[in-house]
This record gives C-alpha cells, sequence and structure tokens, in this order.
C-alpha cells in the first residue's frame, strides 16, 4: 500500500513540476493582474470625464432635456472628444478583436470592437457631410458601459485569484535550520528532505514534517478547515502553513519547496481558475456567433430597406448601424466569468479545490454516489475492543507487541488503532523484517524469527482456515486474525463509530434523487451494519481496489452518472473510473492525482454540499445566459424595423440601456450564488 501511495506521489510531482514558483512570485501575479484592473479604472475614469461634454453637444439630448449649447466648431469637438473615447477606451477591446481572429474566429471582444467601431466610423462621417444623425452619445456611452463591465469583472476574477496570495501568505519567509546544537536562519526555498529545523512557540510551520522533539497544539483552520486546535506530539506529521501554539518543535523536513502540501493547494487553486469550462466555450461561441448575427442582420437591415421602402439610403444606413451596435450584449460576456469566478473563490473558501471545472458542473448529473466507507462514513480512527489469543503458551501482551510492531510499519487506520493500544499499556515492540503488504488480503513480516501474518475474514475463507465460533461479538466490529506459519494464533476485533453527520448528509442527497453506495474493504457483517443504520440503497463489502473500479463500471452501465469518494489512494483506480472522482481527507492525500475535486476534510456533509453547489452553479450559469441573449431575440427585429409601420423603433440609447439592465441583473444572479453555499 506504501508503494502505491509513493507511486502516486511521485507522479503528482511530475504533474506540479511546473510549479515554479515562491510565494512571492504570486504576489507578483497578483499585481500585474491589479495593473490590469487599475488600467482598467484609468481608462474608465478618464472616458467618463470626455463623455460628458460630448453628452453635453448632442442635439438629440439637448432636445430631449431643453437646453441649447452652440459655439462655432462644436461639431469638430465632439468629433476629437469621440475619437479619442474610442481609441483610448476601446483599445482593449480592439486590440482583443484582432487576438480572438488570430486564435481562430470572433468572441466576445470582436462582437464589441465591430459595434463601437461602426458607430464612430458612421458618426464621423455624418460629421464631415454625410446625410444622417450621430451616434457619438451612443458611442461614448457603449463604450463607458462596456468599460465598466470589464472592470466589475476583472475585480471580481481579482476576488478569487486573492484565495491564491492568502494562500501563499500563509507560508513564513524563513526558517530556523538545526546544524548540531546551533541554529541559522535561511529561506525556506533552501530546505531540503531530511533537514531539522526549530519552531518556536508562535511561528508558522515553514515546510511538511514529522515532529521529532516536542508537543504543542497546531492552529490548521487556514490548511485544512478544521478550526479546533489539533494536539501534535513526536512522531506526527506536521504541514507547513499551520500555525504553532505555545510548544517548541524540532521537526525534520519530509517536503519542501514545490512538493509542499500547500505548494499543490496553490497549484490546484491556480488550475481551478485557468480551467476554462464548457459553458464557458458556449458563452464565447454564443459570442462568435452574435459578431456573426451583427454583421448579417447589420446588411440585411440595409438591403431590405433600400429594397422595400422608398425612405431612402441615410435611413437604410442608420437602421443598419443601430442593429449592429445593438446586437452587442456585454451581459453575455458577464454571464459565465462571474459565476465561474464567484463559485471557484467560495468552494476555494469552504474547502472545496475544484481541479476539473466541466466536472464539477458535471456534478449536477450525478445520480448514483459510492463511498469508500473508513474515514468517510465513519470516524476512521480504530479503537480496540477485544484482544483474544487462541495459541496456548502465550499471553495477551506478548501476542499484541507482535501485532502492533508489524501494523506500525502500516498507515492504515486499523493498523494504526492497534498501534495506539500498544502504546496505551506501553509495551515494548520487537524490531519487524521482510515487511509487505498486499492490497485487499493483509500485511506480513517476521518477528522473532517467525513468519507472521495479519489478515482479514475474507483471506482465511479463500485459505479455507475456520473463523472461530463467537468471533464477531458487535455488528460494527472489524475484526482482523494474525497467523504464524499460517496457523491462526488469535485476532483483534476493532470498532470505528459512524460520524454524527452521515445520517443527515445521506438523507440530503437521497431528497434530491441520489442513490447512496457502499463500497468497503470490510467483513459482510460491518458492512451490512453501517448501511442499514445508514439507509443506504446497496453496499459492497471485502472489497478490493480493482473491484471498486468494477463497481463504478457497473453502475454506468446501469445507465447511472457516478461519483466515487475515497482518499485517493488504494481508490484511485475507482476515482479515475467514475464520471466525478471526490478525494477527501487533509493531508497530503489532498492532492491525489485521480480525483477532479478535492475536498480538504473528510465529512459527508461537504460532499452532499458540493453536488449541490455544483447544481446551484450550473443553474445560475443557464441563468444568465438566458439573461443575456434574451433581450438580443427582442432588441435586434425591433432595432431593425420589423414594427416601423406600427411606430414601434429603438434607438441605440434605448438599445445601450437594456443591454446595461441585462448585465446589472446577470450580475447580481451571480452574486446570489453566495446564498447557496453556507
Amino acid at each position: 500500500m506504501k508503494d502505491d501511495k509513493v507511486k502516486i506521489e511521485e507522479h503528482g510531482h511530475h504533474k506540479h513540476h511546473d510549479m515554479e514558483h515562491d510565494h512571492s512570485d504570486h504576489h507578483h501575479e497578483g499585481h500585474d493582474h491589479s495593473a490590469m484592473i487599475n488600467d482598467f479604472k484609468k481608462r474608465l475614469w478618464i472616458c467618463l470625464v470626455l463623455t460628458v461634454p460630448v453628452l453635453l453637444f448632442s442635439p438629440m439630448l439637448q432636445d430631449l432635456l431643453g437646453f441649447s449649447i452652440s459655439f462655432m466648431g462644436m461639431t469638430y469637438v465632439s468629433v476629437a472628444l469621440a475619437t479619442i473615447i474610442y481609441v483610448y477606451g476601446g483599445w482593449p477591446f480592439l486590440k482583443g478583436l484582432v487576438s480572438e481572429l488570430k486564435a481562430g474566429g470572433p468572441g466576445m471582444m470582436t462582437l464589441i470592437a465591430i459595434a463601437i467601431s461602426v458607430a464612430w466610423v458612421y458618426s464621423t462621417a455624418v460629421s464631415f457631410g454625410l446625410s444622417g444623425k450621430v451616434f457619438y452619445w451612443e458611442l461614448v456611452t457603449l463604450i463607458d458601459i462596456m468599460l465598466l463591465g470589464h472592470w466589475l469583472e476583472m475585480k471580481s476574477v481579482m476576488g478569487a485569484s486573492k484565495a491564491l496570495e492568502k494562500l501563499a501568505q500563509l507560508m513564513p519567509a524563513s526558517a530556523h535550520l538545526m546544524e548540531g546544537n546551533e541554529t541559522k536562519e535561511v529561506k525556506i526555498n533552501d530546505l531540503k528532505k531530511g533537514d531539522l529545523i526549530l519552531i518556536k512557540p508562535g511561528e508558522k510551520i515553514p515546510a511538511d514534517g514529522r515532529i521529532k522533539e516536542g508537543h504543542t497544539e497546531l492552529n490548521e483552520s487556514a490548511l485544512t478547515g478544521e478550526s479546533k486546535a489539533v494536539e501534535k506530539t513526536t512522531g506526527d506529521k506536521v504541514i507547513g502553513g499551520s500555525i504553532n501554539g505555545d510548544g517548541a518543535l524540532k521537526v525534520e523536513v519530509t517536503t519542501a519547496g514545490e512538493d509542499s502540501y500547500l505548494k499543490k493547494v496553490i497549484k490546484l487553486v491556480e488550475e481551478a481558475q485557468k480551467t476554462k469550462s464548457k459553458t464557458q466555450n458556449l458563452a464565447d461561441k454564443a459570442a462568435g456567433w452574435l459578431a456573426y448575427i451583427a454583421l448579417a442582420s447589420g446588411v440585411i437591415t440595409l438591403v431590405a430597406w433600400l429594397t422595400f421602402s422608398n425612405l431612402g439610403f441615410d435611413f437604410a444606413l442608420e437602421r443598419m448601424v443601430t442593429v449592429m451596435i445593438i446586437t452587442c450584449p456585454h451581459a453575455l460576456g458577464l454571464a459565465v466569468p462571474l459565476v465561474v469566478a464567484i463559485s471557484t473563490a467560495l468552494s476555494a473558501k469552504n474547502g472545496l479545490l475544484i481541479r476539473n471545472r466541466t466536472a464539477f458542473e458535471n456534478s449536477r448529473k450525478i445520480d448514483a454516489i459510492v463511498f469508500d466507507k473508513t474515514g468517510t462514513l465513519t470516524e476512521g480512527n480504530f479503537g480496540v475492543n477485544r484482544v483474544e489469543v487462541l495459541k496456548d503458551g502465550m499471553n495477551e501482551s506478548d501476542f499484541l507487541k507482535i501485532v502492533a510492531a508489524i501494523e506500525g510499519s502500516s498507515e492504515h487506520p486499523i493498523a494504526k488503532g492497534i498501534v495506539k493500544e500498544a502504546k496505551a499499556r506501553e509495551l515494548e515492540l520487537p524490531s519487524v523484517s521482510d515487511f509487505k503488504a498486499e492490497k485487499g488480503k493483509g500485511v506480513m513480516a517476521r518477528v522473532n524469527g517467525g513468519s507472521y501474518a495479519i489478515v482479514s475474514p475474507g483471506y482465511l475463507e479463500g485459505e479455507n482456515i475456520d473463523i472461530p465460533k463467537n468471533t464477531f461479538n458487535e455488528d460494527v466490529e472489524t475484526v482482523v486474525f494474525v497467523l504464524k506459519d499460517k496457523e491462526l494464533i488469535g485476532f483483534v476485533s476493532l470498532a470505528d463509530q459512524i460520524r454524527e453527520e452521515s445520517k443527515a448528509a445521506i438523507e440530503q442527497l437521497k431528497e434530491v434523487g441520489i442513490k447512496v453506495y457502499m463500497a468497503t474493504g470490510d467483513n459482510e457483517q460491518t458492512a451490512k451494519a453501517v448501511a442499514d443504520k445508514l439507509s443506504l440503497d446497496g453496499y459492497y463489502s471485502e472489497v478490493l481496489p480493482h473491484e471498486k473500479s468494477e463497481i463504478i463500471e457497473k453502475l454506468q452501465s446501469e445507465g447511472h452518472f457516478v461519483a466515487m469518494t475515497g482518499d485517493g489512494v488504494n481508490d484511485a483506480p475507482a476515482l479515475a473510473k467514475a464520471d466525478v472522482g471526490i478525494a477527501v481527507g487533509s493531508g497530503t492525500d489532498v492532492a491525489a492525482e485521480t480525483a477532479d475535486i478535492i475536498l480538504t476534510e473528510s465529512s459527508p456533509k461537504d460532499i452532499s454540499r458540493l453536488i449541490l453547489f455544483g447544481r446551484a452553479t450550473y443553474k445560475k450559469m443557464v441563468q444568465n445566459l438566458v439573461w443575456a441573449t434574451g433581450y438580443n431575440v427582442v432588441a435586434i427585429p425591433l432595432a431593425a424595423g420589423v414594427l416601423y409601420q406600427q411606430g414601434i423603433m429603438i434607438s441605440p440609447a434605448v438599445g445601450a440601456a437594456l443591454m446595461s439592465l441585462s448585465t446589472i441583473i446577470c450580475a447580481v444572479n451571480a452574486q446570489l450564488l453566495r446564498r447557496s453555499l453556507k
């Protein structure tokens, strides 16, 4: 089992090798983003100031508000101001048009650039003699709205990016490296595996490690979401970024730099923010289609008015320009990114690390979920109930010494429970050699010249070894059997308590129509007891890792959209096979390479929250896309003059007002997402 874990973590190292920024680099990236936001803000304010005289000089606005301003050359002042706004304020969109067309097709920026360019070219032509009316005030307000929208959007994304900066800030800048009895200050990037470091009371832990000396309480809340301080003593693991309590610690570094837990978490958050979802692509495609529609409907409008009316070229051209300006809904550009930014920030804040946004959005389709039992539905902290020796001449203490010595090399929760019991009894453990673990079978080792195996009931049945009567006293007990040279010499029974929140979480999942199953390596009796207490739809006991994957496949073949939850190590095949793989548990297992979504805690309540939040996120995206494009369905035909005979005609001013209303609705609707994750 250990070997497999090493392989997965090595794979993780390769996957994350490009994360070559220390925390100062993350600050730098943040500043770059801040500079872009400030650039948009500066463009917006300058354009707003220049917009005021353009509006005051607009004949249409003067007529509307009943005032008059006139001086020689006023038209040319309007041309100059509008041109400055078009070039300076419109530059990000014009530049974006070039980038999008180079990248393979029109998108959001192309759509905006078409609208403002058509308005500017047409209005400038009118100012220099073409018969018609100028659209300068519509042009400048359109650019102002676009700049405002993009500024708000970037601020929102920046809010999500701050999660990275906050994570990066958790690490201290330096560490106290111990060399003999002396300590020297070193940068955390210079720490290596095996270094011994001193952590003073109240300081942050500079790297992942194992305590060699000392006893303290650590605050890991920023990393794992666990609000209570966690007691730590010699032999316990510590995570870089957690805060030391009152005790001084000597810690041996186990992972530093790029391999550290915190760096992997930062990388996961980065991936979550960079991944473009399929729905986002849909929004870009919609903008691309609208760019084509803007051009096509503009040309059709022009041709139709020239062909079927006698109102002249100037009127037909004005209608064409109006249509092309109105076809640009900034709300479409804002609809999905805002939801993505908010859901990413909320998720990271609540301990849901989304590696694959598409899988997260697909979580709405989940109709079957398979839980690993130990540590997810149950506490995962096994306590020894009984120790039974079946071999004459061996007392309980000697028996437990051998079992605990062998299990001391295993990371399994059962093993930890047995070792904990031996420590509590203050037993001196013998040395162990030739230790090996076989998945789903047990562990083997040599102790004092004897060959021992600690195995499951399923192993005994497979080897045709009789299980003693009355072995299982309680239905929730887990029993491991001890063989010496293939002879049964005794057993240890342990119990693992069902988590308090498991029942409520499973009820919540079943309420929304999700079937809940459990797959466990435990015996039939224990599995049935847990399944009955939690009212599960089904369970699978004594399951080997590859069989978990087969269970997922079987459910998928029955037409289910399946989620799998597990610790990401021996559950890796099933996590990879599932439609949505959810890795649970704190510590370095958070970096499980095969999962789509990672929860820093192991609570089943978080899993039900995650699925419900995924549904809420997708719903918000769809709602926003409807709001963003729905306005166009009405606005384009009206702008083209479909109801001209009925006296209904839409101007770019009304179109801009509709567009900004649509944008505001999308922004407010995205913010409402916060209410769905409590």
